[in-house]
């Protein structure tokens, strides 16, 4: 897909995202009475995005995990932050996006998230 897009000339302004919700942990917590025997638990602290086009500076990688791939050890990302950079690639200031709600703040990015400038072309 990434060569069809750039051969066409649409990977400038097309933003490809491929990720989950959530990592997965290097081992297993077996409980026999939930049926867990097999396959990595959730695990929210570290997981993978990946982004090309549309304003994503290309062959960069930000972040690193322990030998173990449990614990972010360089450059954390927060989804607020993905989600406030994914916004910025479309055209959106996420802090635009705040309305108050039974007097709180809220928005996509939960009145918090900066965009990561390290990943933009």
């Amino acid at each position: 897909m990434i060569k069809d897009l750039k051969q066409r000339g649409l990977l400038d302004e097309t933003l490809v995202v491929w990720g989950g919700e959530f990592g997965r942990t290097p081992m297993v917590e077996s409980n026999a009475t939930l049926g867990r025997k097999l396959g990595g638990d959730h695990h929210p602290q570290a997981f993978t995005m990946w982004l090309a086009g549309g304003g994503i500076k290309a062959g960069v990688t930000l972040g690193k995990t322990d030998e173990l791939g449990f614990h972010t050890v360089e450059d954390p990302v927060h989804v607020h932050d993905l989600q406030a950079t994914i916004l910025h690639l479309l055209g959106l200031d996420h802090k635009r996006l705040t309305y108050k709600f039974q007097g709180r703040d809220f928005r996509l990015t939960d009145v918090s998230g900066n965009v990561v400038s390290k990943i933009l072309a």
